[in-house]
């Protein structure tokens, strides 16, 4: 593991990459100015927007997003333990449209005519483009565990788009007898947020501590191993002996079936029943991405690791949690890195402007408990037309609880920051 970037240099390369739309007000685009349209109003389709509207010379830039408000899914175990509020998680577009001059549309994006280069929307509009970016996140496999479904989901909640979901999550938890089950199970790879499953469990524990002191959290795993499993099980005994219990694959034998009525999930092993069950399934990439044909077998979108532009279809670029980014994680900060690079790419492209060499990066702090954060910071490079690591810098497990405190204390910024280069 190589440790040799840090967190200010990463401070650096995202500062880099501001640099080139940051001196002045982007102009307003002129009838004969280029168009792309950017599908999905998520931190990389959002960021993609306001840094294409950005470029040095006018692009006219068309953000298609079906929610006038959007929540975010990073912050949002916080939410579920109490620590946040629902509405600090959620963002509108108004500062993307009136600053930046992005027209945002709120309307789904239906069908792509890659031939055509023209988008038909929900509503029945049709909106041409010169270039197009999708970052329509992923898609839930309700089928990926045998009994789960939308309807499983209302009783057994998956919590992993930020919305209704994580309220009725949160809702569930409240109404939990003291000394009740709280079951998560985590997904198999490749999903949203690697940490996400095992910090959600760190938070909900942390409320449960405060709040129902003879509850358990039970984790039933995909996976034999999961990111930063030294850090969590560390934090685990330290905050909350006893009280969560994680559970590999290779100890259950694997998930075979949920039942939302008794609320249990059987394994080869045994069966395990809960008071509330949290099952987050298998993902792909979004419908959109796969209707269009730009999802390989996996059900990924292979991109270039440097534009982003399709394998699969030209003039169309893909980022965010769709794509099979190699070593890069799916994670928003991922997604907004991957964006930045892209909207160069693009305007590069398209208005004759200088090339810049993109910075991909991913920084996350990821909590134990409230008053205990650890973080990681990643650099990417292209390694034969892959994404791989350049550089990791990831907190040791060994470490002081004034340290620990301050990455609480910066986390907290960081997500203001971060939301602000999001969403304007």
């Amino acid at each position: 593991m190589t440790r040799a970037c840090t967190r200010r240099a990463f401070g650096g390369l995202a500062g880099a990459a501001c640099l080139v739309c940051a001196s002045k007000a982007p102009a307003a685009p002129g009838p004969g100015a280029p168009r792309v349209v950017v599908i999905g109003g998520g931190a990389g389709g959002a960021t993609a927007a306001r840094y294409l509207a950005m470029a040095e010379k006018p692009i006219n830039v068309t953000l298609v997003e079906p929610k006038t408000r959007f929540t975010t899914c990073f912050g949002s175990n916080l939410y579920l333990a109490g620590l946040r509020t629902f509405d600090s998680l959620t963002h509108g577009y108004e500062t993307l449209a009136a600053r930046y001059g992005v027209h945002v549309v709120h309307d789904r994006a239906l069908q792509i005519d890659a031939a055509a280069r023209r988008v038909r929307l929900g509503g029945g509009n049709i909106i041409p483009y010169d270039r197009l970016v999708l970052a329509p996140g992923i898609s839930l496999r309700y089928d990926g565990f045998a009994g789960y479904s939308e309807a499983a989901a209302e009783v057994m909640p998956h919590a992993w788009e930020a919305g209704p979901q994580s309220i009725l999550l949160r809702q569930q938890l409240e109404a939990m007898p003291d000394g009740g089950v709280f079951l998560i199970v985590a997904p198999p790879e490749p999903y949203r947020c690697p940490p996400g499953p095992y910090e959600r469990a760190s938070l909900v524990a942390a409320y449960f501590k405060q709040n129902k002191k003879r509850a358990k959290i039970l984790i039933i795993d995909s996976k034999d191993t999961f990111f930063e499993q030294d850090l969590f099980q560390e934090g685990w005994n330290r905050h909350y002996p006893g009280m969560i219990e994680w559970l590999p694959a290779q100890f259950t034998g694997g998930i075979q079936s949920v039942n939302a009525a008794k609320r249990s999930v059987r394994t080869a092993s045994g069966t395990f029943t809960a008071n509330v069950a949290n099952v987050i399934p298998p993902q792909t990439a979004a419908a959109l991405a796969r209707d269009t044909g730009l999802a390989d077998a996996g059900g990924w979108c292979p991109v270039d690791p440097t534009s982003f532009e399709s394998r699969l279809q030209r003039d169309i670029h893909v980022v965010g949690d769709a794509i099979n980014p190699g070593a890069m994680p799916k994670s928003a900060f991922a997604a907004n890195s991957q964006a930045k690079a892209c909207a160069f790419a693009i305007a590069a492209a398209l208005t004759g402007a200088d090339p810049v060499r993109p910075f991909l990066y991913n920084t996350c702090y990821t909590y134990l408990a409230p008053d205990d954060a650890v973080s990681d910071a990643i650099s990417f490079r292209d390694n034969a037309g892959k994404i791989a690591i350049a550089n990791i810098e990831i907190s040791p497990v060994e470490t002081s609880t004034e340290i620990r405190a301050k990455s609480v204390r910066e986390a907290n910024g960081w997500y203001d920051t971060f939301s602000r280069d999001i969403f304007g």
